[in-house]
């Protein structure tokens, strides 16, 4: 079936994959909307992959059914890849090869027509910021310059949905940005966009993130309808030492819900009814830990995550 108008680009209803007794993805319900860059994030061996890779007709569901542009991942795999592009988390392209002659391999398996291929070639190559370098053998370039030429790549035969897994992992920071400036670029174009990532700060660019755990879809929105609605209590940075006996002195203090160490610091959610920000301070001392600074903070992504994710284990503890 094709693709109308008002179809999602992709569509996910009680997507599962098991290997074994394994449940690698669990019943995970998923729709984006044609020109959204959806982030999908969670830690590794969330399920982001094993989705993906399903998404993308390399992997036939256990259970469940999805759509990419109107085609069935299951019963048209062929018709789904012809319609995407595909970048692993593992880099996917041939180092003893030219840039060139990179580009001209996966234009042919992608049966871009000849007449547009050298149009294509030069768009690619101006993306990734390699001109004068189309002779480079590709191991010679630098990570970012290598992620850039995979997705030009992967975009040569203008695909409507395009899935990157993983892309910028150990990837410099600053190439990083542009990457993700690219991304925003091929989206204006009404590209729709799925990237797995486990860098949170990351999905602050996307449209919408999807937060997976254990295989299970936790949560899905915006970055900031997903800060707004899913961080129970107030949160409070705490500047202290040590950071682990402080660690231990909150797990058994009334009005906490959740630490967590961020870096040199703790973040930590209290109830409505917990201690402020002198209070905590206060309480930490009596416990023989000394806090530089309390102070109540904006949540982040990371925050909402640590928490839905330490929700989840309080549930499979219950039931």
């Amino acid at each position: 079936m094709n693709a109308g108008e008002d179809m999602p680009a992709v569509l996910a209803e009680g997507l599962t994959k098991r290997f074994g007794d394994f449940v690698a993805v669990d019943h995970l319900d998923l729709r984006i909307g044609k020109g959204q860059v959806v982030g999908f994030i969670g830690p590794n061996g969330a399920g982001k992959s094993t989705t993906i890779r399903m998404l993308c007709g390399l992997l036939v569901p256990s259970a469940g059914r999805a759509s990419v542009s109107g085609f069935d991942v299951g019963r048209e795999p062929e018709a789904v890849r012809a319609h995407i592009g595909y970048m692993s988390q593992k880099f996917s392209l041939y180092g003893d090869m030219t840039v060139r002659e990179n580009l001209r391999f996966f234009g042919g398996i992608y049966r871009v027509p000849k007449a547009q291929s050298a149009e294509r070639m030069r768009f690619a190559i101006s993306m990734a910021g390699l001109e004068g370098r189309e002779d480079a053998l590709v191991r010679t370039l630098a990570g970012g310059w290598k992620q850039r030429l995979a997705l030009g790549c992967a975009i040569l035969h203008r695909p409507p949905v395009l899935f990157l897994d993983e892309p910028t992992s150990g990837v410099e920071p600053q190439a990083r940005r542009q990457f993700w400036d690219l991304i925003h670029e091929l989206a204006a174009e009404h590209v729709t966009i799925l990237v797995s990532t486990h860098y949170m700060d990351e999905a602050e660019y996307c449209n919408q993130v999807a937060l997976i755990d254990r295989g299970k879809l936790v949560a899905i929105g915006t970055p900031g309808e997903l800060r707004g609605h899913h961080l129970r209590g107030k949160l409070y940075e705490v500047r202290c030492m040590p950071l682990g006996g402080a660690l231990k002195a909150l797990a058994g203090m009334a009005g906490v819900a959740e630490a967590a160490i961020f870096g040199d610091r703790l973040h930590v959610v209290m109830t409505e009814n917990g201690p402020d920000a002198t209070q905590l301070s206060r309480l930490l001392a009596d416990h023989g830990v000394q806090a530089d600074s309390v102070r109540e903070i904006l949540p982040s992504l990371e925050d909402v995550f640590v928490q839905l994710v330490a929700r989840g284990a309080e549930r499979r503890v219950t039931s």
